[in-house]
């Protein structure tokens, strides 16, 4: 069973960094795209950012201030938040997709960690 163990959350002030780490474990032969989400209470889940082999992605939102990156070797994702606003608040999903080494393939969520930035 592949699982994702998210860490990094807090609360933090306006202007503040946080970085977020997303690892995940079991019998994994190969992670594709590495995503992160969020979804802020009464809002729909959120695109934030991904990186599919080197190439990233991010939401014009958070585009300048947030950094995404892959550790092949421990199969984590991190998500490097800079100059952090109230609106980023949320809970943040990281989002892999994976090849087993059963030969399976699909969407793995982590259970989601929470981001507050007060003003």
């Amino acid at each position: 069973q592949v699982q994702l163990v998210e860490s990094g959350g807090g609360l933090v002030q306006l202007g503040e960094s946080l970085r977020l780490s997303c690892a995940a474990s079991g019998p994994i032969r190969l992670i594709a795209k590495m995503s992160w989400y969020r979804q802020a209470p009464g809002k729909q889940r959120e695109f934030v950012a991904s990186i599919v082999s080197s190439m990233t992605n991010y939401a014009n939102s958070v585009k300048g201030r947030f950094t995404v990156a892959r550790d092949n070797a421990k199969n984590t994702v991190d998500l490097q938040m800079n100059s952090l606003k109230p609106e980023d608040t949320a809970v943040y999903y990281c989002n892999l997709d994976v090849a087993t080494t059963s030969g399976y393939r699909g969407d793995y969520w982590g259970q989601g960690i929470q981001v507050t930035v007060s003003s």
